[in-house]
């Protein structure tokens, strides 16, 4: 496992909440940047510290490899000269309910900071130039102890990628691994899309900020559901975060084996085969009304409703 600190002034609210990390693939001028080419060394189960605002505000768990993709749109409206080239990488990202700033805690982290490519400054003052910096295992762990226990909590919740459906899934993805038709790097992002994770996670979660029924939004709790299945979606419909919601795990149970849909008003529909012991269980209200749906979801959701519902 490695650490990592990412400096998020200007993207913090879209990476955090969006649950991934993105930059260039080089300077405007073509050049090399280690702090980009860092993106792609990292791994599932490294550890990354969010900097913001002199603040480390947020930590997260790596959830899958680097990938190519383009700018996100939502970058659009922050003002920056990257182009459209660059690495994604998906993180589940906690907000702290106490963050700390590395400033006021120099006399601990200054001896060590790393001599190369230190993400912030000597005065504990940050550096714009940097983005994604290897963090030290002297230095991570003086972070850790500052931190108090909350990246431990993390560590111990960890992530859950997802439960993979059933036997035509497995046959659908061994299909489109075998598939040469289709470059490597969109097999891998259709295939992580299975698993609720990637681009198609990012995409959700520009939309869906909570589970509809139970109200969570902490994203390490919450799976990126497909409305339609994964298996019967075009590749577009794969990557499509209207396609998508986010769901806490056993309502994404029930979700994806038909016993629950929404009607296009929010309303909650309940299958005949549902039993009653199980609402009740899992303390869902059988008139809740889940709010409103954009067109784009309700295409998929009349699917669902169709074609999914257990009838």
């Amino acid at each position: 496992m490695e650490y990592w600190w990412v400096n998020q002034n200007q993207t913090y609210q879209f990476e955090v909440p969006g649950g991934y990390m993105w930059s260039p693939k080089a300077n405007t001028n073509g050049a090399r940047n280690q702090f980009y080419d860092n993106m792609a060394e990292t791994r599932p189960g490294d550890v990354v510290f969010s900097f913001k605002d002199t603040y480390v505000k947020a930590i997260g768990i790596v959830v899958g490899r680097a990938e190519t993709a383009t700018k996100p749109t939502e970058f659009n409206s922050v003002e920056n000269q990257w182009g459209q080239d660059g690495w994604f990488v998906p993180v589940w990202f906690t907000e702290l309910e106490r963050p700390i700033r590395p400033k006021n805690h120099m006399e601990y982290l200054r001896s060590t900071l790393p001599k190369k490519y230190s993400p912030i400054q000597a005065n504990g003052n940050g550096l714009q130039s940097v983005y994604l910096a290897k963090v030290p295992p002297e230095m991570a762990s003086v972070l850790t102890t500052l931190l108090d226990g909350q990246v431990e909590a993390l560590l111990e919740t960890g992530f859950e990628e997802g439960t993979l459906s059933n036997a035509e899934d497995d046959q659908h993805e061994s299909d489109l691994k075998g598939n040469n038709d289709i470059p490597e790097t969109q097999k891998s992002q259709l295939i992580q899309a299975r698993r609720g994770q990637g681009m198609f996670r990012t995409r959700v979660c520009l939309i869906e900020k909570k589970c509809r029924i139970t109200g969570v939004s902490a994203p390490q709790h919450l799976l990126a559901s497909h409305i339609k299945p994964w298996r019967l979606s075009s590749p577009n419909e794969k990557l499509d975060g209207n396609n998508g919601l986010l769901l806490s795990p056993h309502i994404d149970h029930l979700f994806d084996h038909g016993y629950i849909s929404f009607e296009a008003n929010g309303s909650l529909m309940l299958s005949p085969h549902m039993k009653n012991d199980i609402l009740y269980a899992w303390s869902i209200d059988p008139n809740v009304n889940v709010g409103d749906f954009l067109p784009e979801q309700e295409t998929y959701l009349k699917f669902h409703r169709e074609q999914m519902f257990k009838k």
